[in-house]
């Protein structure tokens, strides 16, 4: 029991430093409600153990100037893997959440899941070293795909571009070839706990986030957790129905917001007219060994041509962006939630259109307009938000102990070497 309790002294301590930025010891126990005994005792600990640093002396009111805590950024790394059909992202940031090192290769394309895997765990490696990181401080590594997502470290019901990797072990099998920890999320989840962990969303606790990448999807924080529902695939917006009789999208409904709005019904809707697929240089699609075009790099050259004063592909995005902010307003209606944050590499590409369209119509259809505005913002990182996130999950799991709030106890010690693969480090308190 004083085991658990000393965890959980730890945890809460070093989290309330880490959303803090920089704090004092006094200041801790306010945050924390923690004794000024216990505060003192856990601060040495971690001092001792090179995660808390001393940063010098808040300004005095009057009595003596009180010592400022911050954690050391550099004390433990973690990578983040993002898996898409447009890119694979890799980056190992800090403790704080910042990017050290950091690369965007093409797609999985044709190439089988074993290969794919291969190479990036060989790139992992490239990064750690380049960062000159000692691999001793790397807690694991987060790794984020398409959703749904199974209990099983992989994928289900996959997109039809990435069929391959139906049911593929991912997080064993790239736990065993890098010897890392890993823990596999979807992308937008991992948008939104990249986007609170970094700051992106401030003081505020409850909150979503729109992703749009080659999908459509939303991340849930509420009162301080990620919300992920029974399954861990909740946020799905881009499979809800806005038309009963609509299109069938390949999750096997009609009418899903992805199919009639997504970045790819975007670049199908640009290349039905051959004046707007000139004009934004459309990829034509290959045949053989050679690249597969990208949707999301499709998307971002329709976007280019609307920036250029192309009236049809700025009518092509902003249909679409009717369409998500719809998907927008129901989730910011069921949720009541005070903020929105817009990320991913489509969204990245082409937010000058769909930031003012989510903001209208919030503004004038939120059901709860008369009681609070909604916060609409384009994220800082939202090119690289789901690598970023993966990341950020490392980390979060080595601060706070599922299923608690993303700012509250969590244990932290370093990593151990021969951790089995897929398996969490060894904590200590």
């Amino acid at each position: 029991m004083a085991q658990a309790q000393r965890s959980a002294s730890t945890s809460v301590i070093v989290d309330a430093i880490r959303a803090s930025g920089t704090v004092s010891r006094v200041g801790l126990t306010v945050t924390t409600g923690l004794t000024g005994a216990t505060v003192s005792t856990v601060v040495r600990r971690l001092i001792d153990d090179g995660l808390v640093v001393e940063t010098g002396r808040a300004e005095s009111t009057g009595g003596k100037p009180r010592v400022l805590l911050e954690l050391d950024p550099t004390a433990r790394y973690a990578v983040g893997v993002h898996l898409d059909h447009a890119s694979i992202t890799c980056t190992v940031t800090d403790l704080a959440g910042t990017s050290v090192a950091l690369s965007t290769h093409p797609g999985p394309g044709t190439r089988s899941p074993a290969e794919v895997l291969v190479e990036t765990a060989a790139e992992v490696d490239r990064l750690v070293d380049e960062a000159g990181v000692d691999r001793s401080r790397v807690l694991g590594i987060g790794f984020v795909a398409p959703g749904p997502l199974t209990s099983d470290g992989g994928m289900h019901r996959t997109p039809p571009e990435m069929r391959a990797w139906t049911d593929y072990p991912i997080t064993s099998e790239l736990g065993r070839l890098t010897g890392l920890p890993v823990v596999l999320e979807n992308d937008a989840t991992a948008s939104a706990i990249g986007e609170h962990w970094a700051g992106g969303t401030g003081t505020e606790n409850s909150f979503a986030v729109l992703y749009m990448g080659t999908g459509l999807g939303a991340g849930l924080v509420l009162d301080g957790v990620a919300y992920r529902g029974s399954s861990g695939n909740a946020g799905e917006i881009g499979h809800t129905t806005l038309d009963l009789d609509g299109p069938v999208c390949w999750c096997g409904t009609r009418g899903c917001v992805e199919v009639l709005a997504g970045p790819a019904a975007v670049v199908a809707e640009a290349r039905r007219s051959p004046d707007l697929a000139a004009a934004a240089g459309l990829s034509t699609g290959t045949s053989g060994s050679e690249p597969q075009p990208s949707v999301v790099s499709d998307l971002a050259a329709v976007a280019r041509a609307a920036a250029a004063g192309h009236p049809g592909a700025r009518d092509v995005l902003e249909r679409s962006a009717r369409y998500v902010a719809a998907a927008a307003l129901t989730a910011v209606n069921l949720l009541d939630v005070r903020m929105l944050v817009l990320t991913g590499a489509s969204l990245a590409a082409a937010g000058d259109i769909y930031l003012p369209a989510v903001r209208g119509v919030l503004a004038s259809s939120l059901f709860a307009r008369g009681a609070h505005p909604v916060d609409v913002r384009l994220s800082r990182t939202a090119a690289t938000a789901p690598a970023l996130g993966g990341a950020a999950l490392v980390l979060q799991t080595h601060l706070v102990p599922a299923p608690g709030p993303l700012t509250s106890p969590g244990p932290l010690a370093p990593p151990r070497h021969g951790t089995p693969p897929g398996e969490p480090t060894p904590l200590s308190t």
